[in-house]
Protein backbone atom coordinates (compact mmCIF):
# COMPACT_ATOMS: atom_id res chain seq x y z
CA UNK A 1 0.00 0.00 0.00
CA UNK A 2 1.58 3.55 -1.26
CA UNK A 3 1.20 5.93 1.42
CA UNK A 4 -0.40 8.94 0.18
CA UNK A 5 1.45 12.36 -0.23
CA UNK A 6 -1.88 14.49 1.37
CA UNK A 7 -1.30 16.13 4.41
CA UNK A 8 -1.70 14.10 7.50
CA UNK A 9 -4.88 14.56 9.95
CA UNK A 10 -3.89 15.84 13.35
CA UNK A 11 -2.22 12.40 14.59
CA UNK A 12 -0.96 11.39 18.38
CA UNK A 13 1.06 8.32 18.69
CA UNK A 14 0.39 6.89 22.25
CA UNK A 15 3.48 4.78 23.54
CA UNK A 16 3.30 3.38 27.11
CA UNK A 17 6.28 3.25 28.89
CA UNK A 18 7.89 1.46 32.58
CA UNK A 19 11.64 1.19 32.37
CA UNK A 20 12.06 1.89 28.72
CA UNK A 21 15.02 4.47 29.21
CA UNK A 22 17.43 1.98 26.63
CA UNK A 23 14.63 1.40 24.59
CA UNK A 24 12.78 4.62 23.87
CA UNK A 25 15.23 6.82 22.52
CA UNK A 26 16.25 4.95 19.18
CA UNK A 27 12.25 3.86 18.83
CA UNK A 28 11.61 7.48 19.09
CA UNK A 29 14.20 8.89 16.60
CA UNK A 30 12.85 6.77 14.15
CA UNK A 31 9.35 7.96 14.65
CA UNK A 32 10.22 11.51 14.16
CA UNK A 33 11.98 10.50 10.80
CA UNK A 34 9.47 8.51 9.46
CA UNK A 35 6.11 10.90 10.75
CA UNK A 36 7.76 14.06 11.22
CA UNK A 37 4.32 15.78 11.29
CA UNK A 38 2.57 13.31 13.85
CA UNK A 39 2.56 14.20 17.37
CA UNK A 40 4.21 11.90 20.46
CA UNK A 41 2.65 11.25 23.63
CA UNK A 42 5.16 9.32 26.15
CA UNK A 43 2.68 7.75 28.93
CA UNK A 44 4.97 7.05 31.57
CA UNK A 45 4.03 4.99 34.29
CA UNK A 46 6.96 6.46 37.27
CA UNK A 47 9.25 4.47 35.69
CA UNK A 48 12.15 3.72 38.22
CA UNK A 49 14.75 3.80 34.99
CA UNK A 50 14.39 7.40 34.71
CA UNK A 51 12.07 7.22 31.39
CA UNK A 52 9.66 9.74 32.23
CA UNK A 53 12.67 11.75 33.00
CA UNK A 54 14.66 11.79 29.83
CA UNK A 55 11.16 12.05 27.62
CA UNK A 56 10.77 15.41 29.47
CA UNK A 57 14.02 16.57 28.32
CA UNK A 58 12.83 15.44 25.04
CA UNK A 59 9.62 17.19 24.79
CA UNK A 60 11.26 20.54 25.93
CA UNK A 61 13.01 20.67 22.69
CA UNK A 62 10.32 19.35 20.39
CA UNK A 63 7.11 20.65 20.24
CA UNK A 64 5.56 17.35 18.47
CA UNK A 65 6.56 15.55 21.88
CA UNK A 66 4.69 15.49 25.29
CA UNK A 67 4.94 13.37 27.96
CA UNK A 68 2.23 12.48 30.22
CA UNK A 69 3.28 10.97 34.17
CA UNK A 70 1.37 8.69 35.62
CA UNK A 71 1.45 7.69 39.43
CA UNK A 72 2.61 3.97 38.81
CA UNK A 73 2.37 0.87 37.20
CA UNK A 74 -0.85 0.15 36.27
CA UNK A 75 -0.94 -2.08 33.49
CA UNK A 76 -1.12 -1.38 29.55
CA UNK A 77 -4.77 -1.18 29.08
CA UNK A 78 -4.88 1.34 31.16
CA UNK A 79 -2.03 3.81 29.89
CA UNK A 80 -3.63 3.62 26.63
CA UNK A 81 -6.85 5.06 27.72
CA UNK A 82 -4.86 7.55 29.62
CA UNK A 83 -3.30 8.48 26.77
CA UNK A 84 -6.34 8.08 24.37
CA UNK A 85 -8.38 10.32 26.90
CA UNK A 86 -5.50 13.23 26.66
CA UNK A 87 -5.44 12.91 23.03
CA UNK A 88 -9.06 13.45 22.06
CA UNK A 89 -9.59 16.37 24.47
CA UNK A 90 -7.00 17.63 22.68
CA UNK A 91 -8.78 17.28 19.27
CA UNK A 92 -6.53 15.09 17.49
CA UNK A 93 -8.28 12.91 14.72
CA UNK A 94 -6.03 9.94 14.38
CA UNK A 95 -4.74 8.38 17.91
CA UNK A 96 -2.00 5.36 17.08
CA UNK A 97 -0.59 2.56 19.53
CA UNK A 98 2.81 2.05 19.45
CA UNK A 99 5.47 -0.15 21.78
CA UNK A 100 8.39 2.05 22.89
CA UNK A 101 10.69 -0.83 22.05
CA UNK A 102 10.91 -0.79 18.48
CA UNK A 103 9.31 -4.21 17.88
CA UNK A 104 6.94 -2.20 15.99
CA UNK A 105 9.05 -0.52 12.75
CA UNK A 106 8.20 3.26 12.44
CA UNK A 107 8.52 3.27 8.95
CA UNK A 108 5.85 0.84 8.64
CA UNK A 109 3.20 3.49 10.07
CA UNK A 110 2.58 5.05 6.78
CA UNK A 111 1.10 1.82 5.48
CA UNK A 112 -1.42 1.84 8.67
CA UNK A 113 -2.15 5.55 8.01
CA UNK A 114 -2.98 5.06 4.55
CA UNK A 115 -5.65 1.98 5.36
CA UNK A 116 -7.32 4.79 7.53
CA UNK A 117 -7.47 7.37 4.98
CA UNK A 118 -8.83 5.00 2.55
CA UNK A 119 -11.33 4.22 5.08
CA UNK A 120 -10.66 1.92 7.63
CA UNK A 121 -11.98 2.99 11.14
CA UNK A 122 -9.17 0.72 12.76
CA UNK A 123 -5.84 -0.21 11.11
CA UNK A 124 -4.38 -3.22 12.29
CA UNK A 125 -0.32 -4.03 12.13
CA UNK A 126 -0.98 -7.97 11.10
CA UNK A 127 1.93 -10.03 11.77
CA UNK A 128 0.02 -13.22 11.07
CA UNK A 129 -1.41 -11.92 7.17
CA UNK A 130 0.03 -12.25 4.08
CA UNK A 131 3.01 -10.45 3.92
CA UNK A 132 3.34 -10.35 7.70
CA UNK A 133 6.75 -11.75 9.52
CA UNK A 134 8.22 -11.89 12.78
CA UNK A 135 11.67 -11.82 13.28
CA UNK A 136 13.71 -13.35 15.92
CA UNK A 137 11.08 -14.92 18.35
CA UNK A 138 11.78 -18.09 20.15
CA UNK A 139 9.70 -21.00 18.93
CA UNK A 140 7.55 -20.71 22.37
CA UNK A 141 6.62 -17.00 21.69
CA UNK A 142 5.19 -18.21 17.52
CA UNK A 143 3.64 -20.39 19.01
CA UNK A 144 1.78 -18.99 21.93
CA UNK A 145 1.38 -15.88 19.98
CA UNK A 146 -0.49 -17.94 17.03
CA UNK A 147 -2.39 -20.07 19.32
CA UNK A 148 -3.91 -17.32 21.20
CA UNK A 149 -4.94 -15.64 17.40
CA UNK A 150 -6.48 -18.96 16.42
CA UNK A 151 -8.45 -18.78 20.18
CA UNK A 152 -9.70 -15.21 19.53
CA UNK A 153 -11.01 -16.27 16.41
CA UNK A 154 -12.71 -19.43 17.18
CA UNK A 155 -14.31 -18.07 20.22
CA UNK A 156 -15.24 -14.64 19.30
CA UNK A 157 -15.64 -14.68 15.29
CA UNK A 158 -14.02 -11.48 14.84
CA UNK A 159 -12.39 -12.27 11.54
CA UNK A 160 -9.33 -11.13 12.23
CA UNK A 161 -6.06 -12.78 11.90
CA UNK A 162 -3.81 -10.54 14.51
CA UNK A 163 -6.49 -9.88 17.02
CA UNK A 164 -3.84 -9.43 19.48
CA UNK A 165 -1.66 -6.95 17.52
CA UNK A 166 -0.45 -3.41 19.19
CA UNK A 167 0.51 -1.27 16.18
CA UNK A 168 -2.96 0.08 15.42
CA UNK A 169 -4.56 3.45 13.81
CA UNK A 170 -7.96 4.21 15.34
CA UNK A 171 -10.26 7.10 13.74
CA UNK A 172 -11.27 9.78 17.12
CA UNK A 173 -15.13 8.83 15.81
CA UNK A 174 -14.45 5.56 16.39
CA UNK A 175 -12.50 5.86 19.92
CA UNK A 176 -14.95 7.93 20.92
CA UNK A 177 -17.71 5.48 21.76
CA UNK A 178 -15.20 2.55 22.76
CA UNK A 179 -13.42 4.34 25.72
CA UNK A 180 -16.19 5.18 28.05
CA UNK A 181 -17.23 1.82 28.05
CA UNK A 182 -16.32 -0.58 30.97
CA UNK A 183 -12.20 -1.81 29.35
CA UNK A 184 -11.19 -3.26 32.63
CA UNK A 185 -8.77 -5.34 31.16
CA UNK A 186 -5.04 -4.47 32.41
CA UNK A 187 -2.56 -6.43 30.06
CA UNK A 188 -2.06 -7.34 26.43
CA UNK A 189 -5.97 -8.72 26.00
CA UNK A 190 -6.63 -4.85 26.06
CA UNK A 191 -6.03 -5.10 21.99
CA UNK A 192 -8.44 -8.22 21.44
CA UNK A 193 -10.97 -6.24 24.00
CA UNK A 194 -10.27 -2.97 21.99
CA UNK A 195 -11.12 -5.04 18.71
CA UNK A 196 -14.59 -6.94 19.41
CA UNK A 197 -15.33 -3.70 20.55
CA UNK A 198 -14.87 -2.03 17.34
CA UNK A 199 -16.54 -4.83 15.22
CA UNK A 200 -19.43 -4.62 17.83
CA UNK A 201 -19.61 -0.78 16.71
CA UNK A 202 -19.84 -1.88 13.34
CA UNK A 203 -16.35 -0.28 12.66
CA UNK A 204 -14.38 -0.96 9.50
CA UNK A 205 -11.42 -3.03 10.13
CA UNK A 206 -8.19 -3.47 7.96
CA UNK A 207 -5.33 -5.25 8.51
CA UNK A 208 -1.85 -4.26 7.41
CA UNK A 209 1.24 -6.79 7.18
CA UNK A 210 3.80 -5.63 8.95
CA UNK A 211 7.22 -6.81 10.48
CA UNK A 212 7.17 -7.59 14.15
CA UNK A 213 11.04 -7.39 15.52
CA UNK A 214 11.91 -9.05 18.80
CA UNK A 215 13.56 -6.35 21.00
CA UNK A 216 16.89 -5.55 21.80
CA UNK A 217 16.93 -3.53 24.33
CA UNK A 218 15.43 -3.36 28.03
CA UNK A 219 13.06 -6.40 29.06
CA UNK A 220 9.63 -8.32 27.86
CA UNK A 221 6.31 -6.99 30.12
CA UNK A 222 4.96 -10.58 28.85
CA UNK A 223 4.15 -12.51 32.19
CA UNK A 224 2.26 -15.79 32.88
CA UNK A 225 -0.21 -13.51 34.95
CA UNK A 226 -0.97 -11.07 31.91
CA UNK A 227 -1.52 -14.85 29.82
CA UNK A 228 -3.99 -15.85 32.28
CA UNK A 229 -5.90 -12.70 31.97
CA UNK A 230 -6.33 -13.25 28.72
CA UNK A 231 -7.60 -16.68 28.88
CA UNK A 232 -9.88 -15.69 31.23
CA UNK A 233 -11.90 -13.06 30.01
CA UNK A 234 -11.43 -14.18 25.98
CA UNK A 235 -13.09 -17.33 27.00
CA UNK A 236 -16.04 -15.63 29.27
CA UNK A 237 -16.49 -13.26 26.49
CA UNK A 238 -16.82 -16.34 23.81
CA UNK A 239 -18.89 -18.06 26.23
CA UNK A 240 -21.48 -14.39 25.77
CA UNK A 241 -20.66 -13.85 22.06
CA UNK A 242 -22.06 -17.83 21.81
CA UNK A 243 -24.79 -17.54 23.74
CA UNK A 244 -26.38 -14.48 22.10
CA UNK A 245 -26.03 -15.98 19.05
CA UNK A 246 -28.12 -18.88 20.40
CA UNK A 247 -30.37 -16.32 21.59
CA UNK A 248 -30.66 -14.67 17.96
CA UNK A 249 -31.27 -17.82 16.36
CA UNK A 250 -34.32 -18.41 18.98
CA UNK A 251 -36.12 -15.44 18.04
Amino acid sequence: MRPSTAPLPPTLVVIPTYDEREALPGTLARLRAAVPAAHVLVVDDSSPDGTGDWADDVAARDENVHVLHRAGKEGLGPAYLAGFAWGLERGYEQLVEMDADASHRPEQLPSLLEAVRRGADLAIGSRWMPGGHVHDWPLRRLLLSRGANVYVRAALGLGVRDATAGFRVFRAELLQGLVHGDVASQGYCFQVDMTRRARAAGAVISEVPIDFDERTEGASKMSPRIVREALVLVTLWGLSHRTQQALNLLR
